[in-house]
């Protein structure tokens, strides 16, 4: 067996090992990265050549998650990995955004980091390992990489910072932080959190920044020991000449092109611009000519940021743009709402579904299903583009994860409102922070279909400008402009209460946690002026659900009756469902939910089931229809499956000769139990229903022979545990 060289750590009281030179050694760099018994494996490789034409950095981060990895076979057909499940695109773009601020901007070969689950523990996450991995493979590899970086998780238990705490703990916590930093500055962080207020996320920063350093140093010294020769960095050099030459012809007309009202516009003026600057300097090279007037363009923003304290939309640094707010916009759905920020403007609409229709999970974690959905799309025509149509890409299950973490906290327990909860978030109009909108919208919608959420909620988008003299600005609600050519994208959700999710995205090679708790300030300022705004279309859910949406109605029935209602196969559960055209869902404690828009049919669906679970009890009256007829009684069904005999000594209050003459199949006849025997069997009576007339205090004795006799008394069926 091959043996690498291994390094560890004690990270709040479990080891954490990172271990090189034994898998994927053709890699550039690898490394097997161990926390419990939690197991990723992480490799880097870098392509030989360049890519021609290309002015981004060409990064690629995958998170391959196997299930084997938690001892599970996939589902489907084919039994195998499909595509990326969405927790294992939120830990892709976890990674890539914790470590593409600390590559060289002007690299051009492709990188590509793969990242494989091997063993999950399903009590230590695998996102943070993946983190720390891609940072230890680029630590040795020959890429220039302005790391290491560690990353931790954050929780709070019992009025108790917790460092690392297990998946199970994280359901008690009121948030969980996730920190990624260098040894100096702050370069990713998000969270979920129950309505926390910014001292608190402050403090467990801090927390994690300084846990993070035992980390750095592990990887300090794996580089040490085993890192390759860095390649030198590469530089975007800035031609002078070419800079005067651009700067020549713009004149003053590009301040003129950035003060443009509208995006549109804005992006006319700058499109011809830069189509004058090309044609006039043909004699130079195409690319250099553009990312000289880009810098310009760069430069001209922040410096009115900067030197003037207003934006080029006219705006203060803390000045959110014009909101407006609608609700109830479309009239078959359970609930809809319109919320508009400036040129941003999302849609988002709200449907209610079964316990049932919650989404099941076949992943790596614990959770196995979500009642609570927040679904994202994106089209082209929202920033006026011609483009594929597609499925999901990264972008929009990120931004609808966010959304969806920063509205979960304010819903209603599942014990209080037993729905499945699915939102649909259509942007119509980008021009920034189209993931704040989407929140903001989606609490409007919420409450617009009456949903009894605590509180609604808002978020806006922070953006931050930097000097080389040490000068910065923070700006609230940032547009795209500002976003595409400033220094950080920090989201910020919350209520009137607290923070309920946060997601930090920066171009800089990290950020202080001063800059950041001023900015956590200046947002709470943000959102609670946007719920303002929102209160006055809606300030809390409608008393009512929709007429459309359906009506869901709780039982319970004694665990041990589940078998009777689910019956063999599932054919009477199946049976009732067609019957009332109703949804049932059963939960091993005996809690039964029915669904439907029309409440008679569920009423009906809970009275079929009250009989099916309802014990039959001697002295009892029941009405019933009769099944069968015998020559010496009739058969009666008093309780769906239930079954009873009449004696034809009992159909009458004289001698009855033939048991037609009373009753034949299909009658309806009110009867009294007189006795159930040893065996279950159930003896009937007619004749004490009749007026003036008592039953025999005997029954008569049971037959032992015919369609009746001996059976043996029916076993009930138990649940084994999964729902209907």
């Amino acid at each position: 067996m091959e043996i690498g060289q291994v390094f560890e750590r004690e990270i709040a009281g479990r080891r954490l090992s990172i271990e090189t030179g034994k898998l994927a050694r053709q890699a550039d760099g690898a490394v097997t990265v161990r926390y419990g018994d939690t197991v990723v494996l992480v490799t880097v490789c870098v392509s030989e050549e360049q890519r021609e034409g290309t002015d981004f950095l060409p990064l690629t981060v995958d998170y391959e998650e196997r299930l084997y990895a938690a001892g599970k076979i996939p589902g489907g057909f084919i039994r195998r990995e499909g595509r990326p499940s969405e927790e294992a695109t939120l830990a892709s773009r976890l990674t890539d955004r914790s470590i593409r601020p600390l590559l060289p901007k002007a690299w051009r070969n492709d990188i590509q980091v793969i990242i494989t689950v091997l063993s999950a523990d399903q009590e230590n996450d695998p996102d943070i390992l993946a983190v720390i991995g891609a940072s230890a493979a680029l630590s040795i590899s020959e890429v220039p990489f302005y790391g290491p970086v560690g990353a931790v998780h954050v929780g709070y238990i019992n009025d108790e910072l917790v460092l690392n705490p297990i998946l199970p703990e994280l359901e008690h916590s009121l948030f969980d932080l996730v920190v990624v930093s260098t040894s100096q500055v702050v370069v990713m962080v998000e969270a979920g959190a129950k309505e926390v207020p910014v001292e608190l996320i402050t403090r467990a920063m801090r927390f994690g920044h300084e846990a993070n350093q035992e980390i750095i140093r592990l990887q300090e010294q794996l580089q040490k020991e085993c890192g390759k020769a860095k390649v030198e960095a590469p530089v975007v050099n800035v031609d002078l000449e070419i800079a005067s030459a651009v700067s020549s012809i713009i004149g003053g007309r590009l301040v003129q092109a950035l003060s443009q009202t509208g995006k549109a516009q804005r992006e006319q003026a700058l499109s011809g611009l830069k189509k004058e600057v090309v044609d006039g300097l043909k004699e130079l090279p195409e690319a250099d000519v553009v990312a000289a007037f880009d810098a310009r363009v760069k430069e001209e923003l922040r410096r009115s940021i900067l030197d003037t304290g207003r934006r080029i939309d006219g705006r203060g640094l803390g000045e959110v743009r014009p909101i407006s707010c609608e609700v109830g916009l479309l009239p078959r759905t359970h609930g809809s709402a319109m919320f508009t920020r400036g040129e941003t403007q999302v849609l988002t609409i709200t449907t209610l579904g079964s316990v049932g229709a919650e989404q099941r999970l076949n992943g790596l974690g614990i959770e196995e299903s979500k009642r609570f959905m927040h679904h994202y799309n994106f089209p082209p025509f929202s920033t006026g583009e011609v483009k594929r149509v597609g499925t999901p890409g990264r972008r929009e299950i990120g931004h609808g994860a966010l959304a969806e973490r920063a509205l979960l906290p304010t819903l209603p327990t599942d014990e209080d409102f037993s729905y499945t909860i699915r939102l649909v978030s259509e942007v119509l109009g980008s021009n920034g922070s189209t993931s704040m909108a989407s929140t903001c919208a989606g609490s409007l919608s919420l409450m617009d279909a009456g949903i009894p959420v605590k509180r609604p909620v808002a978020g806006a988008a922070m953006g931050l400008v930097t000097g080389e003299d040490g000068r910065y600005a923070i700006l609230t609600d940032i547009d795209g402009l500002e976003d595409a050519y400033g220094d950080m994208d920090f989201k910020v959700a919350g209520t009137d209460v607290g923070i309920t999710a946060l997601q930090l995205d920066t171009k800089l090679k990290g950020i202080s946690i001063e800059v950041l708790d001023e900015a956590l300030r200046q947002a709470g300022e943000a959102y609670r002026f946007i719920l303002d705004k929102m209160r006055q279309t809606i300030s809390s859910n409608r008393p009512q659900l929709s007429p459309y949406a359906p009506r869901m109605f709780k039982m319970m029935i004694d665990p041990d009756k589940i078998g009777a209602v689910i019956g063999t196969g599932g054919k009477t559960i199946r049976s009732i469902i067609e019957e009332t055209k109703t949804t049932i869902d059963i939960n091993n404690d005996g809690t039964v939910i029915i669904g439907s828009p029309d409440e008679a049919a569920a009423h009906k669906a809970m009275k079929i089931i009250e009989g099916l679970v309802r014990e039959v009890e001697v002295g009892a009256v029941y009405t019933g229809k009769v099944t069968r007829v015998l020559n010496f009684g009739a058969m009666v069904e008093i309780l769906p499956g239930k079954e009873g005999l009449v004696h034809i000594s009992q159909l009458a209050d004289y001698r009855v000769a033939r048991v037609e003459d009373v009753v034949k199949v299909g009658d309806e006849i009110t009867v009294k139990v007189i006795e159930i025997d040893n065996l279950g069997r159930i003896n009937l009576s007619r004749r004490a229903m009749l007026p003036g007339a008592q039953a025999d205090e005997a029954a008569a004795p049971m037959p032992t022979e015919g369609p009746r006799g001996g059976r043996p008394p029916q076993r009930p069926y138990h649940s084994t545990g999964r729902k209907a």
